[in-house]
C-alpha cells in the first residue's frame, strides 16, 4: 500500500494535478491539508472517477483537511480530545475549532491528516495556540498508544516545524526571531518521539525539503524547509518498506508550495504487483 501526505494549498486550484499525480504514482491513500474549501465545494468527481473515496473536513476558504482512499475509510474523527480552538483577539475555553485534524481508519491503520497552526510570530497569540495544539495532540497520541501499544498509527501532514538546523535553507529564518525554528516548537515536535513515534521517512530519505515559498525565487535557489512529515508508531514503522519526497511536484504549472511525502507499507497478505525497478 502506498500512503502519502500533501499540503495542496487549495484543492480547487490543483485538483487535476493532484489526481494525475495520484494515478501516476499509484497512491492508495492521500492525506491532504489546506484544501481551502467546504465539503460541498470540493472537486469530488475527479477523485471519484479515478477510483477514490473521500472524507472531507473544511469550513471556509482557510485551512481544511481531507483524505482520498481506494480502500474504505471508517472511524472518522474531525478533532482529537481537548483540541484547542482559536479566534483572533479572544482567549479562554470554548473557542471555535478550526479544520486542522482529520482521522480515519484504513485497513487497520489509524491515519491522521494534520495541518498544524503556523504560529505567525513569536509574540503572536497564534504561537501560543500552536504550542498548545501540539501539546494536546501529543497527550492524545501518548494515551492512545498506551491503551493500544500495537496500534499502527501515523500522524501525517504539514507540521509547520523545522526539527533540525539542516532541515532548512531560508535566510529569513532567524533564531530568536522566527517561528518554525524556535526551541519550544522543536521541543513540541520531538515530544512525539518520547510518546513513541518516529519519523518513518528520514531513515530512508535523510535529506530534502518539502516546502519552498513562492517569493524570492525560493525554489530555484533551493531555499526550502522540511516541514511535512509522517510520524509513525512502532507498529506502523515496522510496515514501512520505502519512502520518498516528490520534489518535482514543485515544478510546472501552478504547483503547490509543498510537495508530497510518500511511504510504501507492506500489509500481511498484500500482493504488491508494482513492477520491479533495477
Amino acid at each position: 500500500m502506498r500512503i502519502a501526505t500533501w499540503n495542496v494549498n487549495s484543492i480547487r486550484a490543483r485538483s487535476g494535478r493532484v489526481v494525475d499525480w495520484m494515478v501516476r504514482e499509484d497512491i492508495d491513500v492521500l492525506a491532504m491539508q489546506e484544501i481551502k474549501c467546504k465539503p460541498e465545494q470540493f472537486p469530488a468527481q475527479l477523485f471519484e472517477d479515478a477510483g477514490y473515496e473521500l472524507v472531507i473536513h473544511g469550513f471556509s476558504q482557510w485551512n481544511g483537511v481531507a483524505f482520498a482512499s481506494r480502500e474504505p475509510m471508517t472511524d472518522v474523527a474531525t478533532e482529537f480530545p481537548n483540541m484547542p480552538g482559536f479566534l483572533k483577539g479572544e482567549e479562554g475555553p470554548g473557542l471555535p475549532l478550526e479544520a486542522r485534524a482529520l482521522g480515519v481508519t484504513v485497513a487497520d491503520l489509524r491515519l491522521w491528516s494534520l495541518y498544524v497552526p503556523n504560529g505567525r510570530a513569536l509574540a503572536d497569540p497564534h504561537y501560543i495556540y500552536k504550542l498548545d495544539w501540539l501539546e494536546k495532540l501529543e497527550e492524545h497520541t501518548r494515551a492512545e498508544l498506551a491503551a493500544n501499544p500495537g496500534l499502527a498509527l501515523a500522524l501525517m501532514g504539514d507540521w509547520n516545524v523545522v526539527p533540525l538546523d539542516s532541515d532548512q535553507n531560508v535566510p529569513e529564518l532567524i533564531p530568536g526571531v522566527s517561528t518554525h525554528i524556535s526551541p519550544p516548537e522543536r521541543a513540541a515536535f520531538h515530544a512525539f518521539e518520547a510518546a513513541g513515534l518516529t519519523d518513518v521517512v528520514r531513515p530512508i530519505v535523510p535529506d530534502g525539503y518539502t516546502y519552498w515559498d513562492y517569493k524570492r525565487l525560493a525554489f530555484p535557489r533551493n531555499e526550502g524547509m522540511r516541514i511535512d512529515f509522517i510520524l509513525g508508531s512502532p507498529a506502523f514503522a515496522d510496515l514501512v518498506t520505502d519512502a520518498s519526497i516528490h520534489r518535482n511536484e514543485r515544478k510546472g504549472d501552478a504547483p503547490s508550495d509543498h510537495v508530497p511525502v510518500v511511504v510504501d507499507i507492506e500489509l500481511d497478505g498484500e500482493d504488491d504487483d508494482r513492477p520491479m525497478i533495477f
